[in-house]
């Protein structure tokens, strides 16, 4: 009988018709060659292998059948063919559309981009949580020691600018330059973190108003990014101290550590909103249109290792190019202004580097997923 008669039918319905052709005895419709089905064989060349158990004598129910071998019309199955079937079975299937074939396409690309992220944390997770937390109290260290060599312009600043004195204007260095260095120290030590941490949230609020950075948009985000970094610092804190107790069963994740990981990657996004330029050149169209696509991703925590890590580069890329505080000479003031924001910047990478290292958290796309 041939195959096509059976195409459009289920499997079960398939098997009822051929044992009720060939006879009460279980033996089942003979097939071309002559060949029994009471064991594998194949029909229309090698497309489909069946095999019928059933009982000796009258049946009682239905035998199995079991599918051995892919329905010739999936790609397992044209694989499996010899080249003479293959070339026969391709031209009587319709032709793909292109919408079908533009979309495998999309999706190849995006599980071999996936692929080399994953490939790239296996190389480097025993080390990408160290360079994430150095990166990300750059800009702490950094002001620390620039408060230490430039003492006396600071405590003017803050003198004229506020009019508090020598003695406040002494102190307010004084406490930037022991609470940021001391930080650092105990974030590299991982020694304290959590209190490390809200020292350090402290000294970002403090120079947001000495400095009157309230008042500026650019430097207000990106000082909230910097927060969202030390979120996601002191959410890996809290996971480091959960696991003490290795082998134990957990509940999940405490609704705290999933909070802190979702402001933190949507502050965070708030460096790469400083970064958009709205003039109607090819390069900033397409920064703007990728960069965008790129912070949603990481804001909502969908593809958010891949979207981290992409912007992990170019967001480093960018940094090198325009915040190149080496080419210009230490008494210029530029020389300070790139520097300050080339060593942000890099604090926010940290951050960025913490979300590859460490997921998206409970609260995010990637992770309801795994409930679907």
């Amino acid at each position: 009988m041939a195959l096509k008669g059976y195409m459009g039918r289920g499997l079960e319905q398939r098997g009822r018709d051929i044992c009720a052709k060939g006879g009460r005895r279980g033996r089942g419709l003979p097939l071309k060659g002559g060949a029994p089905t009471g064991g594998p064989s194949s029909v229309a060349g090698g497309v489909w292998s069946v095999r019928a158990r059933g009982r000796r004598g009258p049946f009682k129910a239905w035998p199995t059948w079991q599918l051995l071998e892919p329905p010739r019309h999936s790609e397992a199955g044209r694989r499996a063919l010899p080249v003479e079937a293959a070339a026969g079975a391709s031209a009587e299937d319709p032709p793909a559309e292109p919408a079908a074939a533009a979309a495998m396409g999309q999706n190849d690309l995006m599980g071999t981009a996936e692929d080399f992220a994953d490939q790239f944390l296996r190389v480097t997770k025993q080390y990408l949580p160290h360079v994430a937390r150095l990166c990300l109290i750059s800009t702490f260290l950094e002001d620390g020691i620039r408060m230490w060599f430039q003492w006396s312009e600071q405590r003017d600043y803050i003198d004229t600018t506020w009019s508090c004195g020598y003695l406040l204007a002494s102190s307010f260095v004084f406490l930037n330059l022991l609470g940021q260095l001391t930080g650092c120290v105990l974030v590299l030590s991982r020694n304290f973190v959590q209190y490390a941490c809200f020292g350090l949230f402290g000294i970002i609020a403090l120079q947001t108003i000495a400095y009157s950075i309230l008042w500026d948009l650019k430097f207000l985000m990106r000082n909230l990014a910097l927060g969202g970094g030390l979120l996601l610092l002191l959410a890996e804190s809290r996971s480091e101290g959960k696991s003490m107790f290795a082998g134990v069963p957990t509940m999940r994740e405490s609704s705290p550590k999933q909070y802190m990981q979702l402001g933190g990657r949507v502050l965070l996004v708030l460096m790469f909103m400083t970064l958009l330029h709205f003039d109607a050149s090819f390069f900033s169209i397409v920064q703007n249109i990728v960069g965008t696509a790129l912070m949603i991703l990481v804001a909502i925590g969908f593809k958010t290792k891949l979207a981290a890590l992409t912007l992990v580069v170019w967001l480093f890329a960018i940094n090198v190019y325009f915040n190149a505080f080496w080419t210009i000479p230490v008494y210029k003031p530029m020389h300070d202004f790139l520097k300050y924001d080339f060593f942000q910047t890099m604090s926010v990478i940290g951050g960025l580097l913490l979300v590859v290292a460490l997921g998206p958290g409970g609260v995010s796309m990637d992770e309801k997923k795994k409930e679907w």
